[in-house]
């Protein structure tokens, strides 16, 4: 702005200098330097009333940050509800149409077909103790029996279905899980449960060999993962459990431990493999009080475990990525070192393609077993192959579709042959399943 302000003036010095007289040009000088300091007090000002500006839009700025982050954040609870910070529930619920198909010897060569609508309804409840300890609760539905000669309800320990039947009759909510967790902070890795617990036990691409995916058994249990450097995790498990307790006799019990070492190959490929060994102490001459004995061979009265049941069992699962869809491939095998017959060995190999996790993905599954008759304890293995129990072989396809964020639809088959007498009789079972989470 001086420029111009010196431009407008040049005219003016371009007069005859021997016109002008001496006062005014010192005159005109005055005013010069008097519009100049003019001048720049007004810049001076106009650069404040900016200054002014950006900082009242910078604190205007902070202060809608300010209030949106509150916004975001969850209100406070009122002390009188702070332990509620400390409970996790959550459940679910699984609606099941299920048609089996069965053959039989005789004049009827395939037992009429069965149809059935099922429930699994669970509620679980956990709670923080402190840093170290937690606590958690499950209720799940499950059908009753009652033991003839004592009276005594139990509920099936492998299977929370309950068949929708008898004229609409209210159905059993059992106690499911009741146990506790502690997890030191100082020893990371270290997992300690006791109570009725979830089963600790690694299983292969979720496979149900040895253990049906509904069993928790009772007692204590330890895990503890042990890194071997950058790729390789050492993870050991070990238990102790009370099949049965006897008033009058020997309880019967199981211990177990587990060891198997994680490889990363590579994001995302892996490979893993193990050992677990079980020993069931005191079952051997058992009364199968629960009518659980499900194709293990029993003794000559029919109603007892002949043989007992120490089992080793061998397992490998390789996990990779194809076409941007994760791959898994597993097989484990076992032997029952003990068994009183040579029906002693079952073993299981298994894929899955795919994971239904977000809306609209997919998942697949195949297994391919063969259990002999005493090669596990037919009362805690799979429930719906062969329609339970041991002394079979067969197919198992899977499909899963994830319909909604919590809601998903599945379809499994069992194209199965179940032994008995010497020859095998076909058995087929279809189950559409609707689950829900929250």
């Amino acid at each position: 702005m001086n420029k111009k302000i010196l431009l407008i003036f040049v005219p003016l010095f371009s007069i005859n200098a021997t016109v002008a007289k001496t006062d005014e040009i010192s005159e005109l000088k005055e005013l010069i330097l008097e519009q100049s300091k003019v001048i720049h007090q007004l810049q001076e000002r106009v650069e404040q009333l900016e200054t002014g500006q950006k900082l009242k839009e910078q604190s205007l700025t902070q202060r809608i940050e300010e209030v949106a982050e509150k916004q975001k954040e969850t209100p406070a609870l009122p002390d009188a509800l702070k332990w509620a910070e400390k409970i996790k529930i959550s459940g679910d619920l699984r609606f099941r149409h299920e048609h089996i198909d069965t053959e039989t010897s005789g004049s009827v060569k395939w037992k009429k077909g069965r149809d059935r609508q099922r429930i699994r309804a669970r509620l679980m409840l956990e709670a923080i103790i402190n840093g170290d300890w937690d606590v958690a609760f499950r209720l799940a539905s499950g059908e009753k029996s009652i033991l003839a000669d004592e009276g005594e309800m139990f509920a099936d320990p492998v299977s929370s279905n309950q068949t929708l039947k008898q004229n609409f009759s209210s159905k059993d909510i059992w106690l499911d899980l009741a146990y506790f967790h502690w997890h030191p902070a100082s020893r990371e890795g270290l997992n300690v449960y006791g109570g009725k617990i979830k089963n600790p036990f690694y299983t292969v691409g979720k496979n149900q060999l040895v253990w049906d995916s509904d069993l928790n058994p009772e007692g204590v249990a330890a895990t503890y993962a042990i890194p071997l450097g950058k790729r390789d995790t050492l993870h050991i498990t070990g238990g102790a459990f009370w099949v049965d307790e006897s008033s009058s006799g020997v309880d019967t019990s199981l211990w177990g431990i587990q060891g198997y070492i994680k490889h990363a190959l590579g994001n995302p490929d892996y490979v893993l493999a193990g050992v677990s060994y079980w020993d069931y102490a005191n079952i051997q001459g058992k009364t199968d009080t629960y009518g659980i004995l499900a194709g293990n061979t029993p003794d000559s009265t029919g109603s007892k475990w002949a043989s007992d049941y120490d089992i080793i069992e061998f397992f490998s699962e390789y996990g990779t990525k194809i076409s941007s869809m994760p791959v898994t491939v597993f097989g484990n095998w076992v032997k029952n070192t003990v068994a009183i017959s040579g029906e002693d060995t079952g073993w299981l190999i298994g894929a899955t393609l795919n994971k239904a996790k977000e809306p609209g993905s997919w998942e697949l599954s195949y297994d391919y077993r063969d259990i002999e008759a005493d090669a596990v304890l037919g009362a805690f293995t799979d429930s719906d192959f062969i329609g339970g129990g041991t002394d079979g072989e067969g197919h198992r396809f899977g499909l899963k579709y994830q319909l909604a964020k919590n809601l998903q639809a599945a379809l499994t088959y069992f194209h199965n042959e179940k032994r008995s007498s010497g020859r095998d009789y076909d058995y087929r079972r279809l189950q559409a399943d609707l689950l829900l989470k929250f």
